[in-house]
This record gives C-alpha cells, sequence and structure tokens, in this order.
C-alpha cells in the first residue's frame, strides 16, 4: 500500500509595519495611502508579469521583472515577497529549470497574500 504525504502550502508572510508607519509619518496618512495603494497595484503588476515570464521560459524578463517586484515590495516592507522575487531573479539566472519553477509557484502564493493582508489587513479586536 502506498501513503501518500500532503504537504501544506501554507507560510506566514512577513510584513516590516515600522516601514510602514515611517510611510504613514512621512507623508501622513490620506498621502500614504495613495502612495501605498499605487505601490500595490504596481505589485500586482509586477507580480503578474514575473510569473508569465517565467510561464512563458523569457529568463531575461524573469530576471528584470522579478528585480522591479522585489524593489517595490522592500519600499512598502513586504520582507518575505522581496526575497521570494530575488530568488526567481537568481533561478532565472542560473538557468535553474526545476527551481524556477517551484520558486515561481511560491512566488505567486507568497505575492497574493502579501498583497492581500498589506489591502485588507485582519480585524483586531
Amino acid at each position: 500500500m502506498t501513503k501518500i504525504a500532503v504537504l501544506s502550502m501554507d507560510e506566514t508572510v512577513r510584513i516590516d509595519v515600522q516601514r510602514l508607519e515611517q510611510i504613514v509619518r512621512e507623508l501622513g496618512e490620506p498621502a500614504a495611502g495613495q502612495i501605498i495603494g499605487a505601490a500595490l497595484e504596481q505589485l500586482a503588476l509586477a507580480l503578474g508579469r514575473t510569473v508569465a515570464a517565467s510561464r512563458r521560459g523569457d529568463r531575461g524578463a524573469v530576471v528584470a521583472n522579478a528585480d522591479q517586484l522585489s524593489r517595490l515590495a522592500w519600499q512598502v516592507g513586504l520582507v518575505t515577497l522581496a526575497g521570494v522575487a530575488i530568488d526567481v531573479g537568481a533561478c532565472a539566472e542560473r538557468q535553474d529549470e526545476p527551481a524556477l519553477a517551484a520558486t515561481t509557484c511560491r512566488l505567486e502564493r507568497i505575492g497574493n497574500r502579501s498583497l492581500t493582508e498589506l489591502w485588507d489587513p485582519p480585524e483586531t479586536s
């Protein structure tokens, strides 16, 4: 009899709350909200471009888009997303196709979760 293990794909995303608070302090709440909202839109676009480039095998575009994604993520405190984007770019540069496929899937999961958590933070009681 064969045993099949189910692996959980749930991992915690790290958000640098101090970085977000710094943005709010420097710009004020209304402007910070607009800037962070615009950054989230750019992050979503860069995430989509990175994943699409990986799926079509365009390693040069993967590297460029992953670099942009990591820089944007660092700017708004999405630490885990920035790190995974760097990993994706490194896999593309090394031409390590299995690792690129795996890290791209992780990037998509972490990216979606990070954007959701920043856009709709959990309610605190």
